[in-house]
């Protein structure tokens, strides 16, 4: 998928393509995060689908569920999709930022490659 290093980076056109290609994913990866934990909060808290969505939403953007779970099972999922919320934040940082860090870095040890 990637160029090796003694290849020249691709073209911008393409790396546009790359960055949309892995912001794809990126939302991919959300949304099924994001109708796991509305389904689990639905089914384990027995929330509305509205508030179910609000308490998913603000857990993958970090700042925690508005809700706090009253029974015993939603409280073992709200802190197993607390972690997997954490873990899905990780996962699609580094998705977007690999391709604009490879370009980075291949420029340069290209450029370095050239000179020797």
């Amino acid at each position: 998928m990637y160029e090796k290093k003694f290849q020249p980076p691709i073209p911008y056109r393409r790396f546009i393509q790359r960055l949309v290609i892995h912001a794809a994913g990126a939302v991919g990866i959300l949304l099924f995060s994001l109708l796991l934990g509305v389904f689990g909060y639905e089914h384990f808290e027995r929330l509305p689908w509205r508030d179910a969505f609000l308490n998913t939403a603000m857990l993958l953007g970090g700042m925690g569920p508005v809700n706090p779970p009253l029974t015993d099972n939603g409280k073992l999922f709200a802190g197993v999709y607390a972690l997997f919320a954490g873990l899905i934040f990780v996962l699609v940082s580094s998705l977007m930022l690999t391709p604009v860090a490879h370009r980075i870095l291949h420029k340069f040890h290209w450029e370095q490659g050239k000179e020797e």
